[in-house]
Formats: structure tokens, C-alpha cells, sequence
């Protein structure tokens, strides 16, 4: 640790410590900041879907947590003898504008794949971390967040609106990933059950990919209506599964699952055509069980592949999306309604009731 540290201006996280129990906003002191991290200035965080899903008691998390892993930042400091690159090799300085993988693997850990450092041992995820004496800014909720040595992290045009740039960390990086095991996109059928950020996010991927055809499934037809504008060709109400007499569903190459619904996973098999490849991306928290037709998946050739979270290169390759296309397509939009991080509590509570595709927070 050097001794060059400065003194920053105290910082304010919010700690959640569990479902039906408020937020709680506790100030902190900036803890020292040891060889190969990151101080960071939060700027902003959108509340994910699995936020909520914590928020109202379906996932569990350590007791005390400053939930928020959507997180974009600037670099505030590091050690001034260390010549920091960002993951692809490009220079850092003090108050670049950043995002960071949702997790950092620990020093010296080999991954069980290369492919799948996010399956490493003794993982830390941002967002998901106790928070505990001085170890309190390691969340997207707090005026700051301390980068873990060998995190991923990218440098990003402040061009990037502040909310397109928070959801790279997260929901594009995952649709990546799955697009990345969903194999040769171009040409073919592809069919998306969930219209929320991942859904329309992986439409417009797919899209840009070279699809075919695309279908998004969901059912709320507000969600629906964005399908258009991120790529999508149809539209389907899942509540009018299976009826095929008033909406014939076509069959499809492809099917993402981004709703972790049994019935949606199970209705996704069903449509694939032959030599046609499932990827489930949603069941991230406890759920009935999918039932499957066996016969039909040895008979039809058929393919199922999950992901959770992603890989450095889904990161890159998301970034990389997100810089190329921000403009073309309206993720800024998306997110429906801001708040301050002192109103976390009536944040929350809007995300809860409201369904919107994301909500903003801002940390000033």
C-alpha cells in the first residue's frame, strides 16, 4: 500500500439487509486502496432484475449488501506507481470514464474453463459482496466503489449516455454471452421469451448479427411494443400460447429464454426447429421445474445451453456493441424513471410495482 493515498471527502452507500426490511443509508470513511485497485466514483446505476428479485426476498444475498452491479463510474485513483491499462490494453488515467465486469477472480485462481472465469473459486461480485466494517463501497449504490486487483475493466467514451453505459456490466455482457453459445446467428429464425432489457437487448444483437428473423415473446404488450425498435419482426402475447389457430407461432433455429419461466422455457422447446438450440439465460432464482419432451429433443436433434453471467470477451464484445450502436437503437430510453440515491427505498418500490425495463439511479 502506498503512502501517496489521499484523503477523500467521505462517502454514502445504501445498505440492504433483506427483504421487508428498509434500506438503511450509512456513511463511510474511503478505506485505503491497495496495489493493482481501483478507486471509483460511482456516476450511475440501474437497478437490475435480479435486484428485485433480492429486493422482495426471492434470491438470497449476505445479510448486509449494497445491492448494484449495473454500475458506471469514473477512475478517482490509483497507485501512482502502477501503469494501469484497462482489460484490452488501453492506457487508464485519473478520471476516465469506466464500466467493470460484475466479478474479479482472485489472484493466482485458475479458472474450472477458460472460457468460465466467472465459475472461478472464491469469486467476488460486485453487488452481491457483504458489506461489512470499512468494506462498504463494493456495490453500484454508494458514492463510490473500490475495484478488486485482476478486475475486468473497460474504458468507455463519455459520449455513451451515463444510463446506456451502467447496463454493459450486466444485461448486454449476459446477452452476449448467450449469443456467443447460441452459435452462427446469421440467417437463421431466432425466437426471445422476455421482453425486458435482455430481451430487447438480444434482439437488437441478433439483429446486428445478421438474423433472418426475429420473434419476441412476453406477456405484457407495453414490453412488446419496443420489440420493433430493438430489431424484432413480430411480437407474441405468451397468453396466447398455444393457441394456433388466431396466431400461428412460427418455429425457430434459435430460442433465448430471458424469463426463467418454466412454462416460457418449456414453450420454447416446442417451437425449435430441427437441430434448433435452446439457450436459457433467466433461471437465475427458484422455480418449478420444466417439463420436457425427451422424445422431442432426441428426435428433433435438439440443444439446450444455460449461462450465468459471462466471460471477459462477452464483456468486451458488449461494450464493443453497446459504442457501435447506442445511437441506433434507444436503449437510453428504457430507462423509464430516475432517483436519487437517497430515494433508493421509493426506487426500489417503483421497480416492484411498476415493471419498467430499468430504473435509474444517480449518484452525485
Amino acid at each position: 500500500m502506498t503512502q501517496q493515498f489521499p484523503r477523500f471527502q467521505p462517502g454514502k452507500a445504501a445498505i440492504f439487509s433483506g427483504a421487508g426490511q428498509p434500506f438503511r443509508l450509512v456513511e463511510g470513511e474511503v478505506p485505503p486502496i491497495g496495489k493493482g485497485e481501483i478507486l471509483v466514483r460511482n456516476r450511475y446505476t440501474t437497478i437490475c432484475g435480479s435486484d428485485v428479485h433480492t429486493y422482495c426476498g426471492h434470491r438470497k444475498e449476505p445479510g448486509e449488501v449494497v445491492l448494484g452491479h449495473e454500475i458506471v463510474g469514473e477512475v478517482l485513483w490509483f497507485d501512482p506507481e502502477t501503469s494501469m491499462e484497462d482489460y484490452k490494453g488501453n492506457p487508464v488515467q485519473i478520471g476516465d470514464r469506466i464500466v467493470w465486469s460484475i466479478f474479479a477472480v482472485p489472484a493466482h485462481t485458475a479458472p474450472p474453463r477458460p472460457d468460465m472465469p466467472q465459475k472461478s473459486d472464491g469469486l467476488f461480485k460486485y453487488g452481491h459482496a457483504p458489506a461489512i466494517h470499512n468494506d462498504i463501497f463494493n456495490g453500484g449504490l454508494a458514492n463510490y466503489c473500490v475495484l478488486r486487483a485482476n478486475t475486468a475493466f473497460l474504458k468507455i467514451s463519455a459520449d455513451i449516455p451515463l444510463k446506456v453505459a451502467a447496463t454493459i456490466s450486466c444485461a448486454h455482457a449476459t446477452v452476449a454471452g448467450g449469443l456467443r453459445i447460441a452459435g452462427e446467428i446469421k440467417g437463421k429464425k431466432v425466437m426471445i421469451f422476455g421482453a425486458g432489457l435482455l430481451g430487447l437487448s438480444c434482439g437488437a444483437m441478433c439483429r446486428q448479427a445478421g438474423a433472418s428473423w426475429i420473434g419476441l415473446v412476453d406477456n405484457d404488450n407495453t414490453r412488446l411494443q419496443w420489440g420493433t425498435k430493438f430489431g424484432a419482426d413480430e411480437g407474441y402475447l405468451f397468453s396466447n400460447y398455444p393457441d394456433q389457430h388466431t396466431k400461428p407461432w412460427p418455429d425457430a433455429d434459435i430460442v433465448f429464454d430471458m424469463t426463467g419461466n418454466a412454462d416460457a422455457m418449456n414453450a420454447g422447446i416446442g417451437l425449435l426447429a430441427l437441430g434448433g438450440c435452446a439457450v436459457w439465460i433467466g433461471a437465475v432464482f427458484p422455480s418449478k421445474p420444466v417439463q420436457i419432451n425427451a422424445e422431442q429433443v432426441v428426435r428433433k436433434l435438439l440443444t439446450i445451453r444455460g449461462l450465468h453471467n459471462y466471460n471477459y470477451d462477452d464483456f468486451v464484445n458488449a461494450a464493443l456493441f453497446v459504442e457501435n450502436n447506442y445511437r441506433k437503437y434507444p436503449f437510453e430510453e428504457l430507462v423509464e424513471k430516475e432517483f436519487k440515491l437517497h430515494e433508493v427505498e421509493t426506487a426500489f418500490g417503483f421497480a416492484n410495482r411498476e415493471k419498467p425495463v430499468r430504473v435509474g439511479i444517480e449518484i452525485s
